[in-house]
């Protein structure tokens, strides 16, 4: 009996010290990892502003009539091209993967065209300025952006006649509002650069002048078109983007 409360004791004195010494052993787990926090979700919402380049072609159509009003059966089409550039200002609002949006431009123009007949009379024109307010919808994927546009679209068109015979010129100012739709796609540099690509067609109807001076009492009825392909960029204002994300700690 005596030897068993020997054993039980040094038993339980084994299990004591065995305890007293792992507790005084060092800690090797270390201290907590930080991971970093991932970045911020990219998003196309947010205001907007940026400049852009382009070339645009066209046609115009000339169909003449006689003081009394009727048509003469002079008709002329000619073409018009040249270059373009100016600066943007709009709004992007993004819901799950779709982008709405309202963009409006200003461009200073140099399209112009026109023509000269056998007899040395001639009509040039030159679409000094544009402008145009646009709707825009589009998808995204991540920081791709494909977009379809349209709206109304805002030039002013110079209009110069000028007969040979007499040796007098007319020159007409014309400010039209057209319509015009395309579309484009967009890339996003970083969350506030993006660059863009993008086509529209604008047609601006058919106006009339009517000549006091060149051709006196014969009036020219215009309809002008235009295609214009255009690159640019755009820097986007964080107004309504998401918060930074926290940073978690990992044990």
């Amino acid at each position: 009996m005596m030897i068993r409360k020997l054993l039980v004791s040094a038993a339980t004195l084994a299990l004591m010290t065995g305890a007293a010494w792992a507790a005084d052993l060092p800690n090797t787990k270390g201290p907590p990892v930080f991971a970093p926090p991932p970045p911020p979700a990219f998003t196309w919402t947010g205001v907007y502003i940026g400049g852009q380049v382009g070339y645009e072609w066209g046609n115009d159509t000339t169909t003449e009539f006689d003081p009394a009003g009727v048509p003469d059966g002079f008709v002329q089409g000619f073409r018009t091209n040249g270059v373009n550039g100016g600066g943007h200002i709009g709004f992007n609002y993004q819901v799950s993967q779709f982008v709405f949006g309202l963009e409006g431009d200003v461009n200073g123009a140099d399209n112009r065209g026109g023509f000269t007949l056998p007899n040395g009379n001639f009509e040039h024109v030159r679409d000094e300025i544009e402008a145009a307010i646009l709707g825009r919808a589009g998808v995204a994927w991540d920081r791709v952006l494909i977009y379809a546009q349209g709206g109304a679209a805002f030039a002013n068109f110079r209009y110069n006649y000028f007969n040979a015979g007499t040796g007098v010129g007319e020159i007409f100012n014309d400010g039209r509002v057209g319509w015009t739709v395309g579309g484009g796609i967009e890339y996003a540099i970083d969350p506030n650069w993006t660059i863009f690509a993008d086509y529209r067609y604008s047609d601006y109807g058919r106006f009339s002048n009517t000549s006091a001076f060149a051709f006196p009492g014969f009036t020219e009825r215009q309809h002008p078109r235009e295609n214009l392909v255009q690159a640019g960029f755009s820097y986007k204002f964080d107004i309504f983007g998401p918060p930074a994300a926290p940073i978690v700690s990992k044990y």
